[in-house]
């Protein structure tokens, strides 16, 4: 029985690895690189998509190894991905990015949670949804879950208002910087595009159409908001044990949720800032990495039914909206005016 019960678990993880497999296979398609949709987008996508159409033919042995996924494996990625960052790029870009990326992210996800208490809607959806928006995408949402665990469908439908909105963002900045409606310098644009950009796909994909220049400095400064990504989960953590103690469904037991995947990261961050490991060891740990944290959206979407979208409503991604319109208007004006005082 026990073995049986280990050779389903490991059955679900080999189905989100296959579903992994698909989405970097159809992530090479050049409409899908046009896009800058990355494999964890299309892993969300095809999970989705299994989830309402052939779910229910699942062996129920198999669940387990898909929570797995979604949980474990999840956290393994969230602690890799700190090999795409050194120290020495938060310092390349100076202290005026830094600063922006710290306002940019406080006021999002404050902002974003004032604003769903106003709608009346899900908190967990509205600060998954400001979180998302404020930090990196997709990869801020998943790290957020893995603190908060909160149900998959919120997690999906959090994600689905990033890649609206990031994936509008990354055509548009491109071409109100090239037909002159954004007046800002290459290295003003580089550092709006950093720290607005929802995903760091989008922020590869509209750096490059602006030129190597904005490019460098733009994903930089979106990277630094990853590594924000840190102490958001701390307080995220302790603020979630809060909201237990005082809630009397929950007893007041809960102890604080401490995010120790995300120490893993900035650890790994530090060790990859010595630069001991070759380019070529670091880019295949990339590769792997992105491909853990597409079995986890995979997984998160297998568990996602579109009537649970119909649950969340369209209130997310009015929230979404506004958070976008913050981002464009904020982001601007602060590269527009506050980065030159700065500098």
């Amino acid at each position: 029985m026990k073995l049986e019960k280990h050779a389903g678990k490991l059955h679900g993880i080999l189905f989100m690895a296959l579903f992994a497999c698909a989405a970097f296979f159809i992530g090479q398609a050049q409409v899908m690189r046009d896009l800058s949709f990355s494999p964890l987008i299309i892993g969300i996508i095809l999970g989705m998509l299994y989830a309402n159409s052939l779910r229910s033919h699942l062996p129920d042995t198999w669940a387990p190894g898909i929570q797995y996924c979604s949980k474990r494996i999840l956290r393994l990625g969230i602690i890799l991905y700190g090999f795409r960052l050194t120290f020495q790029d938060v310092m390349a870009v100076g202290l005026p990015a830094i600063i922006v990326d710290v306002i940019i992210v406080t006021l999002t996800i404050l902002g974003g949670v004032w604003i769903g208490k106003l709608m009346k809607m899900d908190r967990d959806i509205a600060l998954l949804t400001s979180i998302g928006s404020g930090i990196c995408g997709a990869a801020a949402v998943l790290g957020a879950e893995a603190t908060m665990h909160t149900k998959p469908y919120k997690t999906a439908v959090a994600v689905a208002t990033v890649v609206i909105f990031g994936t509008l963002s990354m055509f548009l900045y491109p071409v109100a910087y090239r037909a002159g409606i954004l007046d800002l310098g290459p290295t003003q644009m580089g550092i709006f595009s950093g720290s607005t950009l929802h995903e760091v796909a989008h922020a590869v994909g509209a750096g490059n159409a602006m030129g190597e220049e904005i490019a460098g400095v733009s994903i930089i400064v979106k990277m630094i908001r990853v590594m924000l990504l840190v102490p958001v989960l701390i307080i995220l953590g302790w603020w979630m044990a809060a909201r237990a103690k005082n809630s009397s469904s929950e007893g007041g037991k809960r102890k604080v949720a401490v995010p120790w995947f995300a120490f893993g990261f900035l650890l790994v961050i530090g060790f990859n800032s010595f630069d001991l490991l070759p380019v070529a060891v670091v880019n295949w740990i990339n590769e792997f990495d992105t491909f853990l944290l597409t079995m986890a959206m995979a997984a998160l979407g297998a568990e996602t039914s579109f009537d649970k979208f119909k649950k969340a409503g369209a209130k997310p991604f009015v929230l979404a909206f506004f958070l976008y319109i913050w981002l464009i208007g904020g982001g601007y004006l602060m590269a527009r005016y506050l980065v030159p005082a700065i500098a």
